[in-house]
């Protein structure tokens, strides 16, 4: 981010967007009680690098040709055709900028015989600048013409100068300070005004004396900065007429009888500007390449909510059919459970008010709190309690499954509360014989707090519009651990709950698609989970997540060549994953430091437009959402909030997430303060101990 903010600086430099003293244009003249008569009244040419100030007069019958705002593509290569044709050198004042992108320029303005000097980095105001920004152009501009061509200048021509005539304080301070830094300052007594477009016979008439005698000229024309075909045309005209009057064509030090100035670069001030060069045309193609990919980003954004939200449509309608013959087959459901005494009885309590044949399997994975005991009062009502020694969740899932006598299995966290429907209505899908697994819907139950409506939002958007996308698509990626059910013969054939990745759900669910089973959603399998209350249990929560979604992504690989389901997952459900999980979120940042550079330095009411136009579109997505869910629509209003709080930490989760994967490091399971559930099915009239420790 560091690293992107200096490029995105420098960017804004080089372009004249930000750091730009003047940027409107010269500063408003302040009088010229300080400025010597002699320098008011004197030459072009101005030297006050002893201290004392001089001025020069160009030699009688010379004229020197000078071009300003260059290098530019475009119209530099014109003017110094013309002048080549003419056999007439010139001398070029660069903004370093654009001599940093167009060093090939400069290199060609020195081996023509030309001279060049600083026309500062960013074309700034020297008289209105302060000390160092001064500083800053000088030394900056003096890098890039060093390693464009391997000279070093002592010419420089402030920008918006003209005659010396024109100085004021502000301006008599900037050159003495120009001297003190040792250049040569060089301004005109002859403006052919060129950037106004006044037309080539304006230009030319405001370039040659009356008819009389042959005063030494300093012609100030441009090279950049606009359309610059009047110049160049006015160049075809102007030489040949001066010729004619028997002027002599030199470069500004020729024409005040002065040696020439340039001096060959060193080592150090070659290598000082050529890495300046580097990050110039380097923060050109980042930026320019951020560009292309927040319209490829933003353009994918919008096909995919056009996507989901067809899908999601079409998905609710095709649910409003039956599964097949009803199911009623007696199932297991499976509890695994460590440190979860806040919530285990609003769990066990759900679960026994279901309307459906079941055995409930307690597993206690070695709890350090009462759980074990909470579960055991339920032992009457045919709660079984297995204990065993701590040994993660992967663990504990696969000891219930070996204890657990049906063919159906309803896996849920020990921090979920059931429907009284939803274990009926979850196992409906194994009508079909195909269907190894059932995703239900997960709903936050403990959504009081700012955190828990903004990661409400999240689920039911999720829920309703991603995980039915991901059903149409055949790629389901998450059965989730708060509602999910399977076939026992798809567990058996997958090697039950593998302790590969730290997101042991999503990697069963994948591992059971390789395998050709598929994956269905049930939307109206609805369960209650607990989020985490507090932003640093969130981090940890989503962090694990990330992590163990990209071990998984990275572990079924190959499913990309296999065929079937697997293919489905591999060419469907990864990239998907892939794309919109890790790649565009990682981008994420960078368009936020850009929408914010935009803000300070750019177009104000473009970003505000571009940045109201996400929302409407997250708006009408989430709406769509909730309306799919039955829930209630008033909760998004603090969805403008979460743009600029959640989402980041999100999107940094998935950084953090990425450079743990790249280093290879191990993440071990996290650990979750659980507070229990009011207001939910099932859940305790108290608001219980918090009871620190549970899995997350």
């Amino acid at each position: 981010m560091t690293l992107f903010f200096g490029t995105l600086m420098l960017y804004g430099l080089v372009h004249h967007e930000v750091g730009a003293e003047g940027s409107g244009g010269p500063h408003i003249p302040v009088g010229a009680a300080h400025v010597p008569a002699s320098i008011a009244q004197g030459g072009p040419v101005i030297d006050t690098r002893s201290g004392a100030a001089r001025s020069y007069d160009v030699l009688p019958g010379h004229v020197a040709l000078t071009f300003d705002d260059g290098p530019d593509p475009d119209w530099t290569p014109k003017v110094l055709a013309q002048l080549a044709a003419d056999h007439v050198p010139a001398t070029f004042f660069l903004v370093g900028g654009r001599a940093a992108q167009q060093p090939g320029l400069v290199r060609a303005e020195v081996a023509a015989g030309d001279e060049v000097g600083i026309h500062t980095f960013t074309h700034d105001d020297l008289g209105a600048a302060p000390q160092w920004r001064r500083n800053f152009e000088y030394s900056q501009t003096q890098a890039v013409i060093e390693a464009a061509a391997g000279v070093a200048t002592p010419l420089l021509r402030p920008p918006y100068s003209s005659e010396p005539s024109a100085l004021d304080d502000l301006d008599w301070a900037a050159l003495r300070d120009a001297g003190a830094h040792g250049y040569l300052v060089v301004l005109t007594n002859r403006d052919s005004e060129d950037w106004r477009l006044p037309g080539v016979a304006r230009i030319v008439s405001n370039v040659v004396p009356p008819a009389g005698g042959n005063p030494g000229l300093v012609v100030m024309m441009h090279d950049s900065g606009g359309d610059r075909s009047q110049t160049v045309a006015a160049l075809g005209k102007l030489i040949p007429l001066l010729k004619a009057r028997g002027y002599v064509f030199s470069t500004v030090t020729g024409a005040i009888g002065a040696a020439d100035p340039l001096a060959p670069a060193s080592s150090a001030q070659l290598w000082r500007g050529r890495v300046l060069i580097g990050a110039v045309q380097g923060s050109d193609l980042v930026i320019g390449a951020l560009g292309w990919t927040i319209v490829c980003a933003g353009a994918l954004s919008v096909l995919r909510l056009l996507l989901l939200l067809a899908t999601a449509r079409r998905h609710a309608r095709r649910r409003r059919r039956p599964w097949g013959p009803p199911v009623r087959e007696p199932v297991s459901v499976i509890v695994p459970a460590y440190n979860e005494e806040a919530g285990i009885e609003a769990t066990i309590r759900s679960l026994l008010r279901n309307d459906y044949p079941m055995e409930v399997i307690v597993v206690d994975d070695g709890s350090t709190d009462g759980t074990a005991a909470v579960a055991e009062r339920f032992a009457l009502l045919g709660v079984r309690l297995v204990r065993q020694q701590n040994a993660g969740k992967p663990a504990a899932l696969n000891t219930g499954i070996a204890h657990a006598r049906g063919r159906l299995l309803v896996l849920l966290d020990g921090d979920t509360v059931f429907e009284p429907d939803t274990i009926r209505t979850l196992v409906q899908p194994f009508s079909d014989p195909c269907i190894g697994a059932v995703s239900g819907n997960a709903k936050v139950g403990n959504r009081d707090g700012l955190l828990g409506k903004w990661q409400h939002i999240e689920y039911v958007v999720g829920f309703n519009l991603d995980r039915r996308f991901q059903d149409m698509a055949g790629c389901i990626a998450t059965v989730p651990g708060a509602v999910g059910a399977f076939r026992r013969e798809a567990l058996v054939d997958v090697g039950g709950v593998s302790e590969d990745t730290l997101a042991e759900d999503t990697d069963l669910t994948m591992a059971l698609l390789r395998a050709g089973w598929r994956v269905v959603y049930e939307e109206r399998a609805v369960a209650w989970t607990e989020a985490p209350a507090r932003l640093g249990q969130l981090w940890r929560q989503r962090y694990r997540w990330s992590y163990g979604t990209m071990q998984a992504m990275w572990k079924h690989r190959r499913t990309v060549l296999m065929g079937g389901g697997a293919g489905r997952l591999g060419r469907r459900g990864l990239p998907y994953l892939l794309l919109f999980q890790v790649l565009l979120p990682l981008l994420a940042p960078l368009i936020d430091v850009f929408a914010l550079y935009g803000l300070l330095f750019g177009d104000v009411a473009r970003m505000l437009a571009v940045w109201l136009g996400f929302l409407v579109v997250q708006l009408v997505a989430s709406w769509y959402a909730f309306r799919l869910d039955r829930e209630r629509r008033g909760v998004l209003l603090t969805l403008p909030l979460q743009q600029f709080v959640y989402r980041q930490v999100m999107y940094l989760v998935i950084i953090q997430s990425v450079v743990t994967a790249i280093l290879g490091a191990r993440l071990r399971w996290q650990r979750m303060e659980r507070r229990g559930m009011t207001g939910v099915p099932g859940a305790p009239a108290r608001q219980p101990q918090t009871q620190p420790g549970a899995w997350e």
